[in-house]
């Protein structure tokens, strides 16, 4: 069967009146969902127990986040300490590298041997170099 054709079509209701309808029902739904969580009656739905090992899932997903950023600010930390230890040990063979070189000179050697008053005296002949020459081999024939 088809509609009638002479019907006068009804005035549309404006956009402010649509709005108007749809935001306390949009309310509503959201305090019912609030409500029904607070008070536990979800748990008894049927859709919640078949969605329940999805939920545990994203709990799981979500622990695992949350203690990976804590892994991670530990590590920085780690990294940092590390780091600034690193600076103060290279000051530190800097200077003992500096002290090393001004301890070994012959010259500091020698003071210090004199101080402790052994009998190691400072050369005063010039070291010469000794030069072996290789003779080449013989052959048998």
């Amino acid at each position: 069967m088809s509609k009638p054709v002479n019907k006068m079509k009804e005035p549309a209701p404006s956009s402010e009146e649509k709005v108007a309808e749809k935001k306390p029902a949009k309310e509503n739904k959201v305090v019912r969902s609030v409500a029904s969580v607070v008070s536990g009656s979800f748990l008894s739905k049927e859709t919640t127990w078949k969605n329940l090992p999805f939920i545990f899932f994203l709990s799981f997903l979500a622990v695992c986040y949350i203690a990976n950023g804590y892994y991670a600010d530990d590590q920085v930390r780690k990294v940092n300490k590390l780091s600034n230890e690193i600076k103060e040990l290279r000051t530190q063979y800097i200077v003992v590298k500096d002290s090393l070189v001004i301890k070994s000179k012959q010259t500091e050697v020698a003071k210090v041997l004199e101080k402790q008053g052994t009998e190691i005296k400072e050369s005063v002949v010039p070291p010469k170099k000794i030069v072996i020459v290789k003779e080449p081999l013989k052959q048998k024939d």
